[in-house]
């Protein structure tokens, strides 16, 4: 690990307008702030009443995810630079990493020097037993918190049995399987071995952004699926994908992206209509009640000719996603964008 010409402090630069650059995902901290990345204009804390640009002393990055951990660290996922890691408590000792600790006062970087199998980092997860996953454009990184220096990173490529090397989303199960995305073939690890996950037909699921698990144990994603080849040209179909523990069902043909499921267990995806992405992105909410219908009832919350992007439901109920402009809320009635000054409570 090594230490950029950081400013001692983290400086972050206030405002009370939202970012208006492509907003890649949005989380929550512990105590309800919520975090957004906007590429090429840095990583914001939402408190309620302002933005903050936690990122400003970095300078222009390409930032597309981030992550507070169980420790309330910052983690900060770039698809240029690797990722960037903000102690929770700079004043703290840090007993497992003695370089760490003797480095406080500002972002750490992390690279492939450091081990990282990619500087294009995608996706930040951490597990149940404390491990940070990276998905990066080379593979999976896995960091482990209890080891210091270049042996804290663990990576996972198509050496090792991956099926494509570039990752774009990572989740772990009920069971401790982790499920993992990819720009071609997606899979599943059990801790030892990566397999293909496929359909009835036999097909792989491709282009997979978005997993999640539902209350009952069930898998959902958005794919695409190869229906056929024509010398160079692929046809495919995109659809969103249920795994009930034994077979995987296709809910619908609609292009699915981002997916959450809430607090009353209803699911909410972001997706293009046409599987290439042309054409209307939409916000879409699948009812608990008939989630698991044949034809479940489905709610459009928005439609727009651009990008919709991650999705979050806040500790208050309210549904945050991102944009090719910014960033949304959602609060059950009501759509705000944050173009406009953020009013004071």
């Amino acid at each position: 690990m090594h230490k950029d010409k950081f400013k001692s402090e983290a400086k972050e630069l206030v405002t009370f307008y939202g970012p208006n650059a492509m907003v890649r995902n949005v989380k929550e901290c512990r105590n309800g702030t919520i975090l957004i990345a906007a590429s090429f204009a840095g990583v914001f804390r939402y408190n309620g009443k302002s933005f903050a640009n936690l990122t400003s002393q970095i300078g222009t990055r390409r930032f597309w995810d981030v992550l507070e951990d169980r420790s309330g660290n910052h983690w900060i996922a770039t698809t240029d630079s690797g990722v960037y890691y903000y102690p929770a408590r700079l004043n703290d000792k840090v007993e497992h990493d003695k370089s760490l600790a003797s480095r406080q006062g500002g972002f750490q970087h992390f690279t492939t020097k450091e081990g990282l199998a990619s500087n294009a980092v995608m996706s930040i997860y951490e597990d149940k037993a404390g491990f940070i996953w990276f998905g990066t454009a080379g593979g999976v990184s896995r960091y482990d918190p209890r080891r210091a220096g270049g042996k804290s990173f663990q990576n996972f490529t198509m050496k090792d049995g991956l099926p494509n090397n570039g990752i774009t989303t990572i989740m772990e199960d009920k069971n401790g399987k982790l499920w993992i995305g990819s720009r071609g073939e997606a899979c599943f690890y059990d801790g030892k071995t990566f397999t293909v996950f496929r359909n009835k037909d036999g097909k792989a699921f491709n282009n997979v952004w978005g997993i999640t698990e539902d209350k009952k144990g069930n898998i959902w994603f958005g794919a695409t699926t190869i229906e056929e080849k024509k010398g160079d040209t692929l046809i495919v179909t995109a659809g969103l994908w249920r795994y009930d523990g034994s077979v995987f069902i296709k809910i619908n043909q609609r292009g699915t992206s981002a997916i959450i499921e809430d607090i009353k267990g209803n699911i909410w995806t972001t997706g293009a209509v046409n599987p290439n992405g042309v054409g209307p992105w939409k916000l879409l909410r699948y009812d608990q009640k008939s989630l698991y219908n044949k034809n479940p009832v489905v709610t459009e919350i928005m439609s727009t000719e651009k990008m919709l992007c991650g999705i979050l439901e806040a500790n208050d109920g309210s549904i945050w996603f991102g944009s090719m402009n910014g960033v949304y809320r959602y609060d059950g009635k009501n759509i705000t964008d944050f173009k406009r000054k953020v009013e004071r409570r």
